[in-house]
């Protein structure tokens, strides 16, 4: 006899060990019931799509250093470390791209303001890592522990790190640095993503949802810890001697790019607890190279740092790369292609895609309003500037429903994620069981049907 029941939410049907062979008048009935006995094997022990696929941000948080610098300090510190070349070709369209960035003011990890003309020389490398692995990890820190608070989420109850920097190439990797600040187990999965440069808030955040699935596949809670670094103006003054030498290649990095830290606690369904409350769900996610554009963006390291080169041809390419990436996430998700019915968090790597993206999906300032005041306010943290943009989001209104985040990075590479805010006043668990309880009813009801006609063949189990 079969006997059933259920449990964690799914409901399952436990056949006794022994049973009569049927007769063998009865066996061409019974495999002519085999397809439906299979389909209840099947139906009665996998999860559904929506329990395996459920993802959810619960904590987000950015730190920013104190000491900022505007397009005008900017161009006095030009003028104040390299006197002599601010009339060469390199350091005139350096100059003159820092006039129209559209940006207000950078955040910085250093107070540049008191350098002289003794301190042009740029440092070596290893002087450089030592202050992201020491400034840059107290910034991470403070993201963190900020992000784990709103998640309700102890240290020692997180299971997964995915952290991303282009901008510290240290072993261990700044991520053990930081989990041992933290207070996280030593028996916590860490994945450190690297070469992704502005991509990389979204790599992290989509290797993430990914852990968190298969965690769910494995019937394990996942609580990830994603975290991105970058201090970009540690790299200041060799782009700045880079560009003196360097009549050729516009080296625009000193004028775009700032310091930040971002952080984001990703759990999955099993991981939830009656007083989080999430931020967005995260529906599905996708990402892909633009062909061809390997040689539009890259970041070298010299013996003073990294150099960035950012042609010319990244807006155009970028952008051309939106709408194909939108319609295949949409086509996935079954959301309908308009793009004005969603808010957009863009990566703002420059005024040109911002505004470039804006035209070709159609939307106006309101839809890419985080993104235009995280890039006006603090200019192109690379890799957290996306997850910045994503937390001052949630804080701006009531706003759409959905959300499309989106950020580029080398290669060319586009990622892409689409959300839905959580509007929800109580934790998604309440509404979860009763959905279970439902779906476990109508599992209940169709087991019956399809036994009662196995029964009714004169099959006996």
């Amino acid at each position: 006899m079969a006997n059933i029941y259920t449990m964690k939410g799914c409901v399952y049907a436990q056949f006794d060990s022994q049973f009569e062979e049927p007769e063998k008048s009865q066996q061409n009935i019974f495999s002519k019931y085999i397809p439906a006995l299979l389909h209840i094997r099947h139906c009665l022990s996998v999860m559904t799509v929506d329990q395996l696929n459920s993802v959810f941000i619960t904590g987000l948080a950015h730190k920013y250093p104190t000491y900022t610098q505007t397009k005008e300090d900017f161009a006095a510190l030009v003028n104040t470390l390299v006197p002599e070349h601010v009339s060469s070709p390199g350091l005139k369209k350096l100059l003159g791209v820092n006039q129209t960035t559209g940006i207000h003011s950078r955040p910085t990890i250093a107070d540049c303001s008191s350098w002289t003309e003794a301190d042009a020389a740029p440092p070596a490398i290893n002087e450089l890592s030592q202050i992201f692995r020491t400034k840059g990890i107290d910034i991470t820190v403070a993201a963190c522990t900020e992000a784990l608070d709103e998640s309700q989420i102890s240290a020692i109850d997180v299971t997964h790190v995915v952290a991303v920097t282009c901008t510290d190439q240290g072993s261990p990797g700044y991520d053990l640095l930081v989990s041992q600040k933290l207070g996280l187990l030593d028996g916590v999965q860490r994945t450190l993503l690297h070469g992704v440069g502005c991509a990389g808030g979204l790599s992290a955040l989509r290797e993430a949802a990914n852990l968190a699935v298969a965690s769910s596949a494995r019937n394990l809670p996942a609580r990830i810890l994603v975290f991105a670094t970058e201090l970009c103006s540690l790299f200041l003054r060799a782009e700045l001697q880079a560009a003196c030498k360097d009549d050729k290649n516009l080296h625009i990095a000193p004028a775009l790019f700032s310091d930040a830290s971002a952080a984001v606690i990703v759990c999955n369904e099993k991981a939830l607890n009656e007083k989080q409350r999430p931020i967005y769900k995260l529906e599905d996610w996708n990402s892909t190279l633009i062909s061809g554009t390997e040689d539009h963006m890259s970041y070298s390291v010299s013996p003073n740092g990294m150099i960035a080169a950012i042609t010319k041809q990244v807006p155009k390419a970028t952008i051309g790369a939106i709408e194909s990436i939108f319609n295949k996430i949409c086509d996935s998700t079954h959301a309908p292609k308009d793009a004005k019915s969603f808010d957009w968090a863009i990566h703002p790597g420059g005024l040109a895609i911002l505004k470039g993206a804006q035209q070709k999906m159609g939307l106006t300032d309101d839809h890419i309003r985080a993104s235009l005041q995280v890039y006006q306010g603090f200019g192109n943290s690379s890799s957290p500037t996306v997850l910045i943009v994503l937390n001052m989001l949630r804080k701006m209104g009531t706003g759409r429903d959905g959300v499309i985040a989106t950020s580029f990075g080398p290669g060319l590479l586009i990622e892409m994620i689409l959300m839905q805010r959580c509007r929800d006043n109580h934790s998604p668990l309440t509404k979860r069981r009763s959905s279970i309880w439902k779906d476990s009813t109508i599992r209940v009801s169709s087991l019956i049907r399809l036994c009662s006609r196995v029964m009714r063949s004169s099959i006996v189990l």
